[in-house]
């Protein structure tokens, strides 16, 4: 074993060469092909593997335990997926464990084969990159997961996502219909999900509103507010007359910025964020946002998971994806540049 560690479900799959799931289906005598079922037992048998005490004990297996993985525990967003999401899975009698990956593949990926460990019934899990091994990962699970964020099509996992698309979309509309024309961007990373899917968002509109893409009002940088500060600070020379933000957190530090070199929120330059998160009237003047439904995905995700469990929905079977549609949210830092006044909140 790897580490000289007790044999897990993943081991057995790959001593006996059938999925973690077939493992799973025996060892839970939920029912496998007999000759699926000798070559998972004598591969058991042979690594000397011990069911853990916990999952035993329990009636069916169960740990009444789910797990929530998220990239960055401190992200206003992902609070509120938290609470939408122990709302529904405490009044179903479950527990909820929190785990932090800071959006690093090697932690999404342990946490996704953790559950052939059963210390948790099931996951949900918000990668912020999808890659092959993500992929095969989600596949080969051996217990029901829900993404919370964009798959490619044909991955047969449940998943909930934001139209973060069409949310960035709105945002520069909005931009250009209050007179501006001069609209940055201030994007996460684009090797990123959201960072490549608010990219085409803002290409898009840009295309739309009869504005040419100039890369000098563009730049990537990581998702949090020292970042948004930092770029603004970039985008200071090209004399931009609104910044667009991938996230609150990146409008927040990019609003920093401009207060601190003499500029006015929004007479000068207008700022719009997405998420609509908590930080979004926290700033003065409060912040335009796109609310992408953290709140509802975070439900969704939990209901989606708790009917893989509780209605034993058969292995391999359709799955479900769900989209929560984007919405504006103008505040005072978005007023039309013809009118010193702030914007009414929407």
């Amino acid at each position: 074993m790897p580490n000289g560690g007790q044999p897990t479900i993943v081991s057995i799959a790959a001593r006996a060469g059938v999925s973690i799931a077939s493992v799973s289906r025996v060892l839970n005598g939920q029912g496998a092909r007999r000759d699926t079922t000798e070559r998972v037992r004598r591969a058991a048998a042979e690594l000397g593997y011990v069911p853990n005490a916990v999952a035993r004990s329990l009636k069916g297996g169960r740990t009444r335990q789910l797990t929530f993985a998220m990239p960055d525990i401190g992200n206003p967003v992902y609070v509120a997926m938290v609470r939408a999401i122990q709302a529904v899975t405490k009044a179903a009698g479950y527990r909820l464990l929190l785990h932090s990956t800071d959006a690093v593949a090697e932690d999404e990926l342990a946490v996704l084969r953790s559950l052939g460990d059963r210390t948790s019934d099931g996951l949900i899990i918000c990668p912020i990159r999808i890659t092959d091994e993500h992929i095969e990962t989600l596949i080969t699970a051996a217990g029901p997961v829900v993404v919370i964020g964009s798959l490619p099509p044909g991955v047969p996992v449940d998943s909930v996502r934001a139209d973060s698309v069409a949310g960035a979309a709105i945002a520069v509309r909005h931009l250009h219909a209050t007179g501006r024309r001069r609209i940055a961007f201030i994007n996460g990373p684009s090797d990123t999900v959201p960072g490549h899917n608010r990219d085409e968002g803002y290409r898009t509109a840009l295309a739309e509103c009869g504005l040419t893409y100039d890369e000098r009002l563009v730049v990537h940088t990581d998702f949090d507010i020292d970042s948004g500060a930092a770029a603004a600070r970039r985008l200071l020379t090209e004399a931009p007359d609104a910044v667009f933000c991938a996230n609150d957190q990146l409008a927040l530090g990019a609003a920093h910025t401009l207060l601190a070199r003499g500029l006015r929120i929004p007479e000068d330059v207008a700022v719009a964020g997405m998420d609509d998160s908590a930080l979004a009237q926290a700033g003065w003047p409060p912040l335009t946002s796109v609310d992408l439904g953290s709140s509802e995905r975070g439900r969704r995700a939990a209901e989606l998971l708790l009917d893989r469990l509780e209605n034993a929905a058969e292995p391999g079977s359709a799955p479900r994806t769900t989209t929560a549609p984007p919405r504006l949210v103008v505040r005072g830092s978005t007023a039309p540049a013809t009118d010193p006044r702030s914007a009414r909140s929407a």
